[in-house]
């Protein structure tokens, strides 16, 4: 029989996932700020080139940081709350020599 996750508990989860959306919003404030620094030392060093190059530069940035944080943010939330350690695992001798 599979275990119970802990985050099948209300309380539980309501307050995972809280840190959560909490986390992401610390990090879209981080990627905003990460973004600005970058374009301005990028017109700092070659001046306005092309709007395109400014927009494919946020966008990128912006994108890779976001998907980070939030593919980073629910292994923190899986693993912090025990939901990792609910499973059934075939691998494990349980057998005491």
């Amino acid at each position: 029989m599979i275990p119970p996750s802990p985050l099948d508990d209300p309380r539980n989860a309501a307050h995972a996932w809280a840190r959560y959306k909490r986390l992401m919003t610390i990090m879209c404030a981080v990627t905003g700020v990460v973004v600005i620094v970058s374009l301005a030392v990028l017109y700092a060093q070659n001046g306005m080139v092309s709007i395109h190059l400014y927009i494919a530069t946020a966008l990128g940035i912006s994108v890779t940081m976001m998907l980070m944080s939030a593919l980073m943010g629910l292994v923190f939330l899986s693993n912090g709350t025990g939901h990792d350690e609910a499973i059934i695992d075939p691998l494990r001798d349980d057998s005491s020599d």
